[in-house]
């Protein structure tokens, strides 16, 4: 049996577990999605945690919690018709073949090319080589044409993202739409900070500064946390 077809094969048997546990435990068939959702959140923390530390085994477990999250959330929507975990998906595949037209197509993210059949093959035409920088540009440019999309530069940023992954978003956008957040004298804004606004100013620069050096502000603070916790207990 090759990998895929493991993999198919392990993916059934958990889509088997999640519909018996649904029909069959008394919390399961309580649940839906905004009871649900909490624990998904929670599950992704885990993960990210798990991903921070380098921890194969953990990780393991967190991202096999995060896929039954994926499973039984589908499952909710099929109860109800809105979809299942194929269309769930197929919707994944499509978004990022349109996504990816540098792979797929055209690099420029013409129509013709950036939607391509579902049947496009290794052996399709393949754009010029990007960036990572002008992959993510390109990336919120073809998510911005969608139809049903909310309109402007920060459609779409959830406010209720932590505060440093918020912010984080919101440079990325403006970066993507040529508007870059502005240096900051950090040393300066540390001896500035003695009221609310310019704490938040000193904040900002400096989930500015870890986007720049490309470090997840959110983990960064939370390593920190952490080793001021352990040196402390």
């Amino acid at each position: 049996m090759s990998a895929a077809d493991e993999s198919a094969a392990a993916v059934g048997r958990l889509d088997e577990l999640t519909r018996r546990l649904r029909a069959e435990c008394p919390w399961d068939r309580e649940q839906d999605e905004r009871s649900i959702v909490p624990h998904t959140v929670e599950e992704a923390y885990e993960l990210a945690d798990a991903a921070n530390r380098g921890d194969d085994a953990k990780l393991l477990d967190e991202l096999g919690d995060v896929l039954f999250q994926v499973h039984f959330l589908s499952l909710l929507m099929e109860e109800r018709g809105a979809g299942d975990l194929a269309a769930v998906a197929e919707h994944c595949r499509q978004k990022l073949i349109r996504r990816h037209p540098h792979v797929y197509g055209d690099p420029k993210g013409r129509p013709d090319a950036s939607q391509p059949s579902p049947d496009v093959g290794p052996d399709a035409p393949r754009g010029t080589p990007h960036t990572a920088g002008q992959v993510l540009q390109n990336w919120d440019e073809i998510k911005k044409a969608e139809p049903g999309r909310e309109q402007g530069i920060f459609g779409e940023v959830p406010e209720n993202l932590p505060g440093p992954l918020y912010a984080r978003k919101v440079i990325r956008r403006a970066g993507s739409a040529g508007i870059e957040a502005p240096e900051a004298d950090l040393h300066a804004l540390v001896d500035a900070a003695d009221d609310f606004d310019s704490v938040g100013e000193l904040l900002f620069a400096c989930v500015a500064l870890a986007r720049r050096l490309k470090v997840d502000p959110e983990l960064a603070l939370r390593a920190a946390a952490d080793t001021f916790r352990r040196a402390h207990e």
